[in-house]
């Protein structure tokens, strides 16, 4: 689905003023839950979530922690409930055997990079990743799931989308106010520039992490050359504004709903679309996996990783974790 253009930001009109007694409903039933006690796993657990729904570069965000608790030489897995799939778990993600309709594709871009669980119950989740030998859990997502405490969550924050219009859903996307949400986080992580002043909504004082996404190594052979950008993930603009950092001509492009499954159809006509504008047709790793396994090779994929400002900042946040990670017997 779609997210009403009323998120986004603004007034809305009455549509947020009618709805806002749903959200106060919604808004107080995440509060009891968010409550209640979890589940305190024998490694660390960190938490990658945010106040909103939709994508505010959590994934990304998670792939980073990963690789960076890797470097340290923690056994790291990642956990998350695999939005999009039918699998239920608790279920260890195996790319070769998996698809996108199976598990989701944020659970297939993980699993990518370090071994990847599956689970709607995170609790269930945890304790199998534990049992198989996970030394730490990197959460993508969760932050208002409370069947697992964490020992570091971090706030993910768009900077180019922010808080959207500051209401609770489904009178805005928030899930949670704001507040209650930092409140449960040692830092903010800010990516990109803080267009819509989302900082100003966080407690006075709190940690804020800034970085920017940057294009991947194939951006270069991108520079100048027309492409036909096609996508289906929360913030569209995010993706094309990658393609233009990376020098790449805009030709034509295409946005979807977020997770929206492609199929032969689909591929098929923005293939042909992008013939006719003579364009490359590019798409993002979230949409790569969605995409019909015959048609992949005729898509080029925009790859982005993080930079941060103060890396030292965030590695400071991991090392009292990396001392707790128990020892292999």
């Amino acid at each position: 689905m779609r997210a009403p253009g009323f998120w986004s930001g603004g007034s809305g009109g009455i549509a947020p003023l009618l709805l806002s007694p749903i959200a106060a409903i919604y808004a107080a039933a995440t509060a009891r839950r968010v409550a209640r006690p979890g589940w305190q796993a024998p490694v660390p657990v960190i938490c990658c979530g945010n106040a909103t729904a939709g994508g505010a570069g959590k994934t990304t965000v998670a792939l980073d922690l990963g690789q960076r608790l890797a470097n340290r030489g923690v056994g790291g897995v990642f956990l998350t409930r695999g939005y999009g799939g039918r699998v239920k778990g608790p279920l260890m993600v195996d790319p070769a055997l998996h698809d996108s309709q199976a598990v989701g594709d944020e659970a297939l871009l993980l699993a990518a990079t370090r071994p990847t669980w599956v689970s709607g119950d995170r609790e269930a989740g945890a304790r199998a990743a534990v049992e198989a030998g996970a030394q730490a859990i990197v959460m993508d997502d969760g932050l208002q799931n409370p069947g697992l405490r964490k020992d570091l969550s971090l706030l993910v924050v768009d900077g180019n989308y922010g808080f959207g219009n500051g209401r609770i859903i489904p009178a805005g996307p928030l899930r949670e106010p704001v507040e209650a949400a930092a409140a449960r986080c040692r830092a903010a992580v800010l990516i990109g520039e803080d267009e819509t002043d989302a900082l100003s909504r966080l407690p006075p004082g709190m940690t804020v992490l800034r970085a920017r996404l940057v294009p991947g190594p194939e951006a270069e052979l991108l520079t100048g050359q027309p492409v036909f950008a096609f996508c289906g993930i929360a913030n569209p603009r995010k993706f094309f504004a990658s393609l233009q950092e990376a020098g790449a001509v805009l030709a034509g492009r295409v946005s979807y709903a977020d997770h929206y499954p492609f199929d032969a159809g689909d591929l098929r006509d923005l293939l042909e679309q992008a013939e006719t504008l003579r364009a490359i047709p590019v798409t993002t790793q979230k949409d790569y996996v969605r995409i019909p396994p015959a048609f992949r090779s005729r898509v080029t994929v925009l790859t982005v990783r993080l930079e941060w400002e103060d890396p030292v900042a965030l590695e400071t946040l991991l090392e009292p974790l990396a001392q707790r990670v128990p020892v292999p017997a």
